[in-house]
C-alpha cells in the first residue's frame, strides 16, 4: 500500500473532528449565538455526568471480555508510559519556558494526558471502513475489534486523566490562588460552581469499573447484553445516551476554541513547546516503546492492536482538561487557546503519524 493511500485513510477521522468542531465554533459566534458560555458549561456537565459514563459502560460491557483484558495486559502499561513520559517532558517544558504559575499544571497535564477515548473512537472505525486499510478487508470485523480497543483505551485513559492530570491542574490552581491571595491580602474566593464537585466528575470512574466487571463476568454480561437478555433495555438506553457523547463533546470543543481566540493570550514559545512534545517527541518515543515490547513478545500478533498502542502516543490533549480548568476556575481561556493550536495542528500531525504507523505495520 502506497504512502499517499495511507495518508488519505488517516486523514478522514481528523477531517470529521474539524468539521464538527468548526460547526461548534460557528454556533458559538454572534451570528447565531446558540452555544454560549453558559450553554457549553451546562452541556459539558451533561456530557461528563451522563453521556460519557453511558458510552463507557455500553462499550466496555459489550466488547471487552476477561480474555481480552488478560491478553491486552500491556495496554495499561503503555497508557501509563504515555502519561509518565509526557508528564516528564511537560515538566521540563515548564522549567524551560516558564508559562506562569497558573499554567504550570495545565501545560504538564496537556503534555501528559492524551485524548484516549473519544478521538480513538472516531479514528479506528473510520480507518477500518476506508478502502485500502492495512487491517484487512473485513471492515465490520476490524471496526468491532477496534471498538473494543478504543473502549479499553477510554477506560484506562479516564482513570489516569481523573487521577494524575486532575491532581496536576488542582495543585497548580491551589498554588496560584494562594499566591494571589497572599499578594492581595484577601481571602481566596470559594468555587462558585455549587452544582459540581470532584465526585461529580469522578462518577464515571465507578461506571468504568462496573462496565469492565459486566464485560468480564459472563453471567452478568448475559443479563444486559444480547437479544435474549432480561435487562437488555438498560444496555439499549445506555447505547442511546452514549451515542450523544462524541458529537456533543466535539461541538463544545469548537465553542471553547472561539472563546480562547477572543479573550486569552499564551506565549508563542509555550505553544511551540507543547506542540514539539506532543507531535514530535512522544510519537517517536511511542514507536520505540511498541517495537521494544513486540521484540520481547509482550504483544499479540494483531497489527491493529499495535497501531492503537502507537496512536496513544500521538493524540492531542484530553478534552477533559478543559473541564478541569473550568472546575478550578484557573487557565480556562488559556486552555482554549492551547486546544486551538494543538487540535488544529493535530489535523496534520495525527494524519502524518497515523500514516507512518500504518506504513510500519504494513
Amino acid at each position: 500500500m502506497g504512502f499517499w493511500s495511507l495518508f488519505e485513510v488517516a486523514s478522514m477521522p481528523i477531517l470529521q473532528v474539524l468539521i464538527i468542531s468548526g460547526l461548534g465554533a460557528f454556533m458559538a459566534t454572534g451570528y447565531i449565538n446558540i452555544l454560549t458560555a453558559d450553554a457549553r458549561r451546562s452541556l459539558n456537565k451533561i456530557v461528563y455526568v451522563v453521556f460519557t459514563p453511558a458510552l463507557m459502560f455500553s462499550s466496555l460491557a459489550k466488547t471487552v471480555t476477561l480474555q481480552d483484558i488478560i491478553s491486552w495486559w500491556f495496554m495499561p502499561i503503555n497508557v501509563g508510559l504515555t502519561f509518565l513520559i509526557g508528564g516528564a517532558l511537560g515538566w521540563l517544558a515548564v522549567k524551560l519556558l516558564k508559562p506562569g504559575l497558573h499554567l504550570e499544571g495545565l501545560v504538564i497535564a496537556t503534555c501528559a494526558a492524551a485524548n484516549l477515548g473519544n478521538l480513538v473512537l472516531i479514528v479506528l472505525p473510520t480507518i477500518c471502513h476506508e478502502d485500502g486499510s492495512p487491517f484487512g478487508d473485513d471492515h465490520d470485523a476490524c471496526s468491532s475489534i477496534g471498538l473494543s480497543y478504543a473502549s479499553f483505551s477510554m477506560a484506562l485513559g479516564g482513570f489516569y486523566i481523573w487521577t494524575y492530570a486532575f491532581h496536576l491542574v488542582k495543585s497548580s490552581s491551589e498554588k496560584f490562588k494562594a499566591l494571589k491571595a497572599a499578594e492581595e491580602d484577601t481571602e481566596r474566593n470559594p468555587n462558585k460552581d455549587l452544582e459540581a464537585n470532584p465526585k461529580t466528575h469522578l462518577l464515571k470512574e465507578d461506571i468504568q469499573v462496573v462496565g469492565l466487571v459486566f464485560g468480564a463476568v459472563a453471567w452478568l454480561k448475559n443479563l444486559v447484553i444480547g437479544d435474549g437478555a432480561p435487562f437488555r433495555v438498560i444496555q439499549n438506553c445506555l447505547i442511546l445516551l452514549g451515542d450523544g457523547t462524541i458529537p456533543c463533546i466535539t461541538l463544545i470543543l469548537g465553542g471553547n476554541l472561539i472563546q480562547g481566540l477572543r479573550t486569552a493570550r499564551v506565549k508563542p514559545r509555550v505553544i511551540l513547546g507543547i506542540l514539539f512534545v506532543k507531535y514530535a517527541l512522544l510519537p517517536s518515543i511511542g514507536i520505540g516503546v511498541v517495537k521494544a515490547a513486540d521484540s520481547l513478545g509482550f504483544l499479540p500478533p494483531d497489527p491493529l492492536y499495535r497501531f492503537v498502542l502507537m496512536l496513544q502516543f500521538a493524540l492531542p490533549p484530553a478534552m477533559s482538561i478543559g473541564t478541569m480548568t473550568q472546575f478550578f476556575e484557573v487557565g480556562t481561556e488559556e486552555c482554549s487557546v492551547i486546544f486551538l493550536w494543538t487540535y488544529a495542528f493535530a489535523a496534520l500531525a495525527l494524519t502524518f503519524w497515523s500514516t507512518i504507523f500504518m506504513w510500519i505495520l504494513a
